[in-house]
């Protein structure tokens, strides 16, 4: 007989949606037919669907088996409590001593949640066998699973499903025939949580991840008298699983002797689930520890990251404090390499390296380690370690990093004395790169630690605000006010805002300039020239913004891309027709690169009649003429050819000057 068990009757009736006959000699000894119709019957109305019960169920005294909607803490997926199974009993008191193993699993399916916990796991491999041929989508797995999350399958006697949502970033990969109501279900929740929320909710709290370490990271011996961590993490309506498996990974994979708390921080969410739900799932956790201290702070209103972030670390109390997002995973020994990092020297504030988990499928993909930089926008990205590190050959050392990508561990008692986080940054964006600035100009240092690496979930969408323009810009220019001296221009430029006046409010900057002040912090050249000698400083810009033909009334544009051939088109002043002129005559469109390494695109005059835009060393090597003789309000003439560049009947040319005139938004420097 092949049995299954009581857990691959579970996995049968939440697939099939019914409860039919169970594939035949799959029910477990001392387990029958009416038992396991029964027993679906409770599971599927918990699952809120909709069947007519059989005819057995119907009567007042129905048996119950359910099956809660949230995880253990062991990953696992537990039944609540007062279950019975009378019919149960009576067999297995006639049961043989052959069975009786059995038959004492099956008393314990009446039990609570602990007991059924058991059951579930002695009957692994049945499960596993059942697996085989089941939707992963369409059921919860009381096990965990590799780091690769099979892609679903469907049997090949089924009818394949349409796909309700061609469209959807979240099908591209993931949910090959899912039934239409799953997708629908998926759907919704990708659009609430910007991630595969619905996957989520179906896999093990305590899933095993990849090992995504430098090999040299695993022989490296760490002290035993490191400091100790309060663990915090923040978020804003965030799926409840995710939050569960973030509290698993940080219980179990950081040392009981270093983890003193954790400390929730919830910026005014409105799940109801991150309430009750999230409250009982903690109260379970600290029952299971006693010794670890969990707090959690709820904001009144919501407030932005940063200043939840400054929350956290107000309420901590630990010697080292590690500020999180919620939608992460820490990987096995992802503190002490950060913690030695810091007992070595208290001012440098350390980041782990993050591999990124897909939005769709959830599966981990390794990053390597990298420095955080930005541009003149202050948008974060990746970049290479200085040259220096490079030379050393070995990428398990810790590397200079110009910032942090969000992600920050440091020692508390420094993080307070430099100013924890500017609180006066809203919502998102802008934060890490004003920290980084902050913590390199007044004294510390930033290092990325590739032995410590954490998984962490990239959204395909911020769900609290899709558009975080307004507010990315809004911060970039409170930092620039108070950090960047003389170079806070470049990121109006950035933004294609007026040089002076850009009439935006970033609140009130007076204390974090006294800050500056009282810590005697480097001027923002030093920062420049020191720590981030990538960044171009924009020296040589002395106009931006749309470049219009008053003549003609259409501006310059950057035409297709890829494509080599500028065009003129309706003016609105967006991206593709950001122009920047240099005081060389170099003419850029589209922007203007923020690091020495990238390549800028010239407007060119090849000696065609139309006009060209490469990058600016080729065009040289190519022997185009890139250099132009404009003031404002006139014409633009080229340096070399002499001819200008004009539009006709809605083209743009390159022809003998006739006197057409040229307007550019904004000017930084005379000229």
């Amino acid at each position: 007989m092949n049995v299954i068990g009581v857990n691959g009757l579970i996995l049968h009736c939440l697939q099939s949606g019914r409860f039919p006959r169970p594939p035949r000699d799959c029910l477990p000894l001392n387990f029958s037919l009416a038992d396991h119709q029964e027993g679906c019957w409770t599971l599927l109305k918990k699952a809120g669907r909709k069947v007519r019960a059989p005819a057995r169920t119907r009567s007042s005294t129905s048996r119950t088996c359910e099956q809660s909607s949230t995880q253990d803490v062991t990953g696992g997926f537990a039944p609540g409590p007062g279950t019975t199974a009378t019919a149960v009993r009576q067999r297995s008191q006639a049961a043989t001593t052959h069975t009786r193993r059995k038959v004492n699993v099956l008393q314990a399916f009446e039990q609570k949640q602990k007991t059924m916990q058991k059951m579930l796991e002695e009957d692994r491999e049945g499960w596993r066998a059942a697996a085989q041929i089941k939707q992963l989508s369409v059921k919860k797995q009381p096990e965990r699973p590799n780091a690769e999350i099979p892609d679903q399958q469907k049997s090949p006697k089924e009818k394949k499903s349409n796909k309700l949502f061609p469209d959807s970033a979240l099908f591209k990969v993931w949910g090959e025939n899912l039934p239409e109501d799953v997708q629908t279900e998926a759907q919704s929740l990708y659009m609430k949580y910007g991630y595969n929320a619905y996957l989520s909710d179906r896999l093990p709290l305590d899933r095993a991840l990849p090992d995504t370490r430098d090999k040299r990271c695993l022989k490296k011996i760490y002290p035993k008298d490191l400091p100790s961590l309060a663990v915090v993490l923040i978020y804003l309506n965030e799926a409840l699983s995710v939050i569960k498996r973030a509290l698993r990974s940080i219980i179990d994979r950081t040392s009981k002797n270093l983890l003193k708390e954790i400390i929730l921080v919830d910026d005014n969410s409105s799940n109801d689930d991150l309430k009750e739900d999230l409250d009982a799932y903690i109260k379970t956790i600290q029952q299971q520890n006693p010794s670890l201290q969990i707090a959690r702070v709820r904001h009144s209103e919501q407030r932005g990251l940063a200043h939840a972030r400054a929350s956290g670390w107000e309420a901590a109390t630990a010697d080292v404090v590690a500020i999180l997002d919620a939608h992460i995973e820490v990987n096995e020994l992802w503190a002490e390499p950060l913690l030695t990092q810091i007992k070595g020297d208290r001012t440098v504030v350390t980041s782990p390296v993050f591999d990124k988990v897909n939005f769709d499928n959830l599966k981990v993909n390794k990053y390597q380690a990298a420095a955080h930089g930005f541009d003149w926008a202050l948008w974060c990205m990746y970049e290479g370690f200085s040259d220096g590190y490079n030379k050393l050959k070995d990428a398990s050392l810790p590397g200079k990093s110009p910032s942090v990508m969000g992600i920050v561990v440091a020692d508390r008692k420094y993080l307070g004395e430099i100013g924890v986080i500017d609180k006066g940054m809203k919502v998102y964006g802008g934060e890490n790169v004003e920290l980084g600035i902050r913590v390199w100009t007044c004294g510390g240092s930033i290092e990325v630690v590739p032995c410590s690496r954490i998984a962490h979930i990239e959204r395909a969408h911020k769900p609290y605000m899709p558009n975080l323009r307004q507010v990315m810009k809004r911060n970039a220019l409170r930092v620039a006010e108070i950090w960047m001296d003389e170079y806070k221009h470049n990121i109006n430029m950035a933004w294609n805002l007026p040089f002076e006046n850009h009439g935006i409010d970033i609140g009130d900057v007076s204390e974090r300039k006294k800050l500056r002040e009282t810590l005697k912090c480097r001027p923002f050249k030093w920062y420049l020239e020191n720590v981030y000698p990538k960044l171009d400083p924009w020296d040589n810009i002395v106009a931006y913004g749309g470049l219009k033909n008053l003549d003609a009334d259409m501006c310059l544009d950057q035409g297709p891309v890829p494509g080599n051939t500028p065009i003129a088109y309706n003016c609105h002043f967006y991206g593709p027709q950001f122009t920047y002129y240099h005081s060389n005559g170099e003419l850029y469109i589209g922007g203007s690169k923020s690091h020495k390494y990238n390549a800028n695109r010239c407007v060119t005059d090849s000696g065609r009649k139309e006009p060209g835009l490469y990058n600016c060393k080729e065009a040289i090597q190519k022997g185009m003429a890139i250099y132009w003789d404009f003031t404002q309000g006139k014409e633009m003439k080229n340096k070399d050819s002499k001819k200008c560049l004009e539009i006709a009947n809605g083209k743009l040319l390159i022809r003998e000057c006739s006197g057409q005139r040229w307007e550019i938004q904004n000017i930084a420097k005379p000229f």
